[in-house]
């Protein structure tokens, strides 16, 4: 588990995970919407999307608003409440 951005909205987590060892390994991210109060976990062709274009948006040195606008794109989908333990 990596944290890979962390804003007044929002807080993406990098997940790296070997669930067997004959299988490959797998990964994805968790976003949370802090005001929203949800998350979701995207992985595979989504989460690929999903880093190739934080990339592409690295690359133009964005500001924070910027960034916050790209991740909220993959927040629409987001159906868990954000739940504390």
């Amino acid at each position: 588990m990596l944290m890979l951005y962390n804003s007044d909205q929002f807080a993406v987590v990098q997940f790296d995970t070997q669930a067997h060892e004959h299988l490959p390994a797998r990964g994805g991210y968790e976003i949370v919407d802090k005001f929203a109060r949800k998350e979701i976990f995207i992985d595979g062709a989504l989460a690929q999307s999903f880093r190739e274009g934080v990339e592409a948006l690295i690359r133009k040195s964005p500001s924070e608003d910027e960034i916050d606008d790209y991740i909220a794109g993959f927040t629409e989908l987001a159906q868990h409440p954000v739940v504390l333990h």
